[in-house]
């Protein structure tokens, strides 16, 4: 009897390990918060507002929630009068830096490539839309 097929040697599957890595990221501004904290070391919450841009308060509350579920940011709290709280990556957190960069030059070299790519595809189903074929 022939042994079924197991996963492929990458490791790509619905349920595996590497999907993971790309959910943990896939929200607008997880990888925007990863990323300013790798390079700016741990901040406060307003901090984080001041230098990120374009991010409310709440919004940078519940993606710092998401992060420290995720296990990539850690929150100090301070006993001090008035309370402060810092975050800061983990070892997980800054684990992912590396790849992050790698992605970004990704985004540099190929930006272009997919946009144009992009716009084909909506020019072609306009088209579509139109002819009905």
């Amino acid at each position: 009897m022939e042994k079924p097929p197991g996963p492929p040697e990458s490791g790509y599957t619905a349920d595996c390990q590497a999907r993971l890595a790309f959910e943990v990221l896939t929200n607008r501004w997880d990888g925007v918060v990863v990323y300013t904290l790798g390079e700016a070391g741990p901040m406060r919450p307003r901090a984080l507002v001041t230098r990120i841009g374009g991010i409310s308060p709440k919004v940078l509350n519940e993606t710092l929630r998401r992060l420290e579920y995720n296990g990539l940011v850690f929150r100090q709290a301070y006993a001090e009068a008035p309370p402060r709280v810092d975050y800061a990556l983990t070892e997980a957190g800054k684990a992912l830096l590396g790849p992050m960069r790698a992605m970004g030059e990704w985004a540099v070299r190929h930006a272009g490539d997919v946009l144009a790519a992009q716009d084909r595809f909506s020019e072609r189903s306009r088209d579509h839309l139109r002819t009905g074929t």
